[in-house]
């Protein structure tokens, strides 16, 4: 995916469609999650989608639930939501990034095959 350091630089223009795709590949992510979570909420809980999607949210923003839980069910599956959260936030920041870090690591591999 990404070019190998002895090869140049990437021009802007396909450094920015590149960017743009793995912003595109995080949103995805982020957006199933939090419908999985909407989803959860909704069903196991009984909560209206809009209080799903605040209950949600909440979860994947690192703030904790706004409803109190009645059902067991609903509590395990919080608990694992907001598990799965933190690692699915962790990875799209992370697939997002990889351009600028691979872009800055890269540029300065060259920077020093030119001083050598």
């Amino acid at each position: 995916m990404f070019e190998h350091r002895s090869q140049p630089l990437l021009p802007r223009r396909l450094f920015a469609r590149r960017l743009l795709r793995t912003m595109g590949f995080g949103v995805v992510l982020l957006g199933l999650s939090l419908a999985a979570g909407m989803a959860g909420y909704h069903y196991l809980e009984n909560l209206p989608w809009i209080d799903a999607f605040l209950n949600a949210s909440m979860i994947m923003a690192g703030m904790g639930p706004v409803a109190t839980l009645q059902t067991s069910g609903g509590k395990l599956f919080a608990g694992c939501y907001a598990l799965y959260c933190g690692i699915a936030l962790i990875t799209s920041a992370a697939v997002m990034l990889s351009p600028v870090v691979h872009r800055m690591f890269h540029r300065f591999h060259l920077e020093e095959e030119r001083k050598a």
